[in-house]
């Protein structure tokens, strides 16, 4: 187990010019298999680090200025890590499709603005090549044809998405095992550099603006952060998480650096109020991207709400603890009634992500061992679910060429696997069993109503009957998308619409089996968590 975590962390950056060179070299296939095999790789190394008894850490030497450099593996971290190294390299297969599919949707554009410019009297057509990339969804199949030209460009864009790939699956990995404030910070805007760069060449819409805005609202939810971390370890003397953890710091000092966390975590969580980037940043991003920022990324605002609040500052978290209750039902509600109101499959999916993370809010805010349990369950089963169902309208955008709902219907005669698997991801999030949605939201609300019970609070009564609602609220917005996308009559022009290949179902069964499985055995992962959060809270 000798540097199992630094491996983990260190090899997808240390091997992204490997999957750049294969990308530019052999094209998309062989590379997704580089970066699936890196990531696997990556996933079993995390895995045997979660196996240990009790915590697993690996500390190097640093720097005296910001202390030691250290990785843990415990309760908390553990569910992240895996899911965020599970579903990356699951998404490694999915991407070679879907990616395909984009290259040649935007080297079809490149050519009609070439056209077009040529037409018009433009002379060279190499300037117009932006006005056509990645504009809207279908209509590209079989533009490119067996071009070589076409080769080439795919070739060159196949290497730098997975290289990209891989750092951004490595900064997500380094934010969640980081032992040190700074080292977190570092990792935490190391993920926002390629999360930019993959929006910005291969978004949809005005990709360029979009990545703009997300750029902008994380990095100044980072520096927010940073000055929450500044005040800590300046009052302490040190920056690693062990001498923070149970130091004297002074009440005032906490509290403002407490809030100034929230607010900058409560940012990367699209919490409300902070939520506006996300819906145009997932709409807008490549579906495996959009598949690895809702489920995966966004959740990680809630780990650093537990590691430097819940764990480090546990009197400022017993203050602010009702207001986290309260924003995230504030959350759950907005995010939930925006999703009802959306016919774009994609900004649904996101506005669904905003309420799913008002749910994280919600448990964290519960101060009750069990709810905060379930809080990190939601987010193990929002992986698992939104995973399924951004993929699964990966597939309805690649194989019939629209993501308006209102132009879907009866997908499920057609397209049975997808059907299936979405079905399930909506189950998940619902919180129905035997999915791991409903051993998440179980003892999330019985620890909300535990804590409303021993304080005998008016007001957390009432956000716990609120918070049942938002859950109605939830299948109303997932049983409506189903019903219009995979039920009913099939409009004329879907008719041959066919099954996706393996390189996109494949991935999708194995996440659909893994949330039924964890619905049925929930200990896989609750046996660390709840220990854990038992301790944190005494």
């Amino acid at each position: 187990m000798e540097y199992a975590l630094l491996q983990a962390v260190f090899l997808p950056l240390l091997l992204s010019p490997l999957a750049y060179v294969v990308g530019r070299r052999a094209g998309a296939g062989p590379a997704a298999w580089v970066t699936f095999g890196i990531l696997l790789y990556g996933t079993a190394l995390v895995v045997l680090a979660a196996a240990q008894d009790g915590t697993y850490e690996e500390r190097y030497p640093w720097t005296e200025m910001f202390g030691e450099f250290g990785l843990l593996m415990d309760g908390l971290a553990a569910p992240f890590a895996i899911m965020i190294y599970a579903i990356s390299a699951i998404l490694a297969l999915y991407s070679r499709p879907y990616m395909e599919h984009k290259f040649r949707q935007m080297y079809a554009g490149r050519r009609r603005a070439a056209v077009l410019e040529l037409e018009a009297g433009g002379g060279a057509a190499g300037g117009g090549g932006a006005a056509g990339d990645g504009e809207g969804e279908g209509g590209a199949h079989g533009a490119a044809g067996a071009d070589p030209e076409f080769d080439r460009y795919a070739r060159s864009q196949s290497g730098l998405y997975f290289a990209l790939f891989l750092v951004f699956a490595m900064g997500m990995l380094g934010t969640i095992l980081a032992t040190n404030l700074i080292e977190f910070y570092v990792f935490f805007e190391v993920m926002l550099i390629p999360g930019f760069f993959l929006v910005a060449f291969w978004g949809d819409g005005p990709r360029r603006r979009i990545a703009l805005m997300f750029l902008f609202w994380t990095h100044v939810g980072a520096v927010v952060l940073l000055l929450g971390f500044l005040a800590l370890g300046l009052s302490v003397g040190s920056f690693d998480f062990a001498d923070i953890k149970g130091a004297d710091i002074p009440p005032d000092v906490a509290f403002l650096a407490a809030v100034a966390i929230a607010l900058g975590l409560g940012v990367k969580l699209a919490a409300f109020m902070f939520h506006v980037w996300l819906p145009w940043v997932h709409g807008a991003a490549p579906t495996p991207i959009s598949a690895l920022l809702s489920p995966v990324m966004i959740g990680i605002g809630a780990y650093g709400i537990f590691r430097l609040i819940v764990e480090f500052l546990p009197a400022q978290y017993g203050e602010l603890s009702v207001w986290f209750h309260v924003w995230g039902l504030a959350t759950m509600i907005y995010g939930g009634a925006m999703a009802l109101m959306q016919d774009d499959l994609k900004r649904m999916l996101a506005y669904s992500s905003v309420s799913q993370m008002g749910y994280l809010l919600f448990g964290i805010g519960t101060h009750s061992a069990l709810g905060l349990a379930g809080a990190e369950m939601m987010y193990v089963t929002h992986a698992l679910g939104k995973g399924l169902l951004f993929m699964a309208a990966g597939v309805i955008i690649v194989q019939v060429g629209t993501r308006s709902i209102s132009k879907l219907g009866g997908l499920a005669g057609r397209m049975p696997i997808t059907a299936v698997c979405a079905v399930i991801g909506a189950l998940t999030i619902m919180g129905v069993p035997p999915t791991s949605g409903f051993m998440g939201e179980w003892i999330m609300f019985y620890g909300a109503l535990e804590t409303a019970v021993a304080e005998d609070s008016a007001l957390r009564y009432a956000t716990f009957g609120l918070g049942l609602v938002a859950t109605a609220l939830t299948m109303s917005y997932m049983l409506w998308m189903l019903k219009r996308v995979f039920f009913g009559k099939t409009p004329a022009g879907l008719s041959g619409v066919r099954e996706a290949g393996w390189h996109m179902t494949a991935p999708m069964m194995v996440l659909a089996g893994f949330t039924v499985v964890l619905g049925i055995y929930p200990d896989i992962f609750l046996e660390g968590i709840v220990p854990y959060m038992s301790g944190v809270l005494g």
